[in-house]
């Protein structure tokens, strides 16, 4: 550590995500600094910042340990406060959190959940923030690398966060246009460019590709009357003005919003037919809660190899439900269903295919396939934005080492996905209600259309291509 660092006051601030919005805190009369500015749940770090971010957000929220769950941490921020005399370094990091509820402290008078860029000058409304608040968030916010790397969550909670990178950025050029002025051209080529390598990020997941799409897609729609009624170019250059940042920046937020309610309305027809036992595999939010909300009396949960994520989902679902909850291996799946009395099969889907056939963890093939032998239907549940466009599909693989890290000149084979065909699919339980897998072409075509936004610019291709490192 440095002189400069070991004088300086540590502090931690801690941004807590509740659908795509976090919260901001207003500090009180009680506080020695900055008083009546809003910030993320923040105090000096006194001892671990790790342990000190989660003993802050007990204090300052009311919530408990279990009400979050760490994303990540950044890059600390090191900074002097002219006015104060002082030197800070602030350790930031952003937590998941579950409900809206808060119990303020008497270090905050007053709290908001806000999109980030509503920090920004010139973007939100009036409301001074502590210094540096918009630094300490970009360090932990979802990146296109982030969501390249995830391989905990879902493709429903991915998505979200794609549109969330989309909406930072643009709110971000919105920001700099109170100081440049406005670079309509510059910032459609951006934006872009960001959504080609995020529609490039993760390409087993359609949802996340329809989602980015739609949200640029609906951007331009919402100018295209004002550019049709244009008269002369200073009118066309005002339309052209619109199409970039501000309408990016409108559309991506309404369309968080709608990610999510789809994902819960599927998951709400869902629970509507979860009775009895039930067998599942791999981590699905939407199924988690389904099964969250239906009424089954026994699950068995597959470990889902090798990051063995359904553990965890047992876990949770022993909290969270009165079933009987059972977790085994994945090689014992078709002996369950067999041995078991197992009612129906629910799943998640990373992709459905236009013909109806389910991409999602690998496992859920040789599951389906069980099954069918055992004549047990299989429900999948996924939003129609997981209908894919494409008939083709990219499966990834995992790390090699997860299956053997020994000196033998072996090959390994670590899919992350399979691919389960649609005669061993029941139904497709959507927002829309139960779907028969014949069904899902139309809703393909729907989504195929939402892709001519790119017409007007660079293609994916040509975006990623043009610069395939930045992030």
């Amino acid at each position: 550590m440095s002189d400069a660092e070991s004088d300086a006051s540590h502090v931690i601030t801690a941004f807590l995500r509740n659908r795509g919005e976090v919260l901001l805190l207003r500090r009180s009369d009680a506080v020695g600094t900055y008083a009546g500015q809003w910030g993320a749940v923040s105090g000096f770090a006194e001892g671990q910042p790790d342990d000190q971010a989660r003993i802050e957000i007990r204090e300052e929220t009311g919530l408990a340990d279990d009400d979050v769950s760490l994303v990540r941490s950044g890059r600390p921020i090191e900074f002097a406060d002219p006015d104060l005399g002082r030197e800070w370094v602030v350790h930031p990091y952003l937590f998941d959190c579950e409900t809206r509820e808060i119990d303020l402290s008497e270090e905050h008078d007053a709290f908001e959940w806000v999109a980030p860029t509503e920090t920004l000058d010139a973007v939100g409304e009036d409301r001074e923030t502590v210094p540096e608040l918009w630094t300490a968030y970009e360090r932990v916010a979802p990146t296109v690398r982030s969501i390249a790397a995830d391989d905990e969550h879902g493709a429903a909670y991915l998505s979200v966060r794609a549109l969330e990178v989309v909406r930072d950025r643009a709110g971000l050029l919105v920001a700099e246009r109170e100081e440049f002025g406005p670079d309509p051209d510059g910032e459609r080529d951006e934006l872009a460019e960001l959504a080609g390598r995020l529609l490039e990020a993760r390409p087993s997941m359609a949802v996340l590709r329809n989602r980015v799409n739609r949200a640029l897609a609906e951007a331009v729609a919402d100018v295209e009357p004002d550019r049709d009624a244009a008269d002369g170019d200073a009118a066309g250059d005002q339309a052209d003005t619109e199409t970039s940042a501000p309408a990016v920046l409108e559309s991506t937020r309404s369309n968080i919003e709608r990610a999510l309610a789809a994902d819960e309305d599927a998951a709400t027809a869902a629970a509507d037919r979860i009775e009895g036992s039930i067998a599942t595999l791999s981590r699905s939010d939407t199924v988690l809660d389904a099964l969250r909300a239906g009424e089954p009396s026994r699950i068995f949960v597959a470990e889902s190899r090798p990051a063995r994520e359904g553990i965890g989902v047992a876990e949770r679902l022993a909290d969270a439900t009165d079933a009987a909850v059972a977790v085994h291996t994945d090689a014992a799946v078709a002996h369950v269903l067999a041995r078991e009395d197992v009612d129906r099969v629910v799943v998640g889907a990373d992709t459905v295919l236009p013909d109806g056939s389910v991409v999602n963890k690998t496992g859920t093939r040789g599951l389906a396939v069980a099954a069918a032998r055992e004549g047990i239907p299989v429900s999948v549940v996924a939003a129609t934005d997981k209908v894919s466009t494409r008939e083709d599909v990219n499966l990834e693989s995992g790390d090699r080492t997860a299956v053997y890290d020994g000196d033998a000149p072996l090959d390994v084979l670590n899919p992350t996905f399979d691919v389960t065909p649609t005669d061993c699919v029941t139904e497709i339980v959507t927002e829309r209600g139960a779907l028969d897998p014949a069904e899902i072409e139309g809703i393909a075509d729907e989504l195929r259309a939402l892709e001519e936004w790119r017409d007007g610019g660079p293609t994916v291709r040509e975006a990623t291509d043009r610069n395939p490192s930045r992030e």
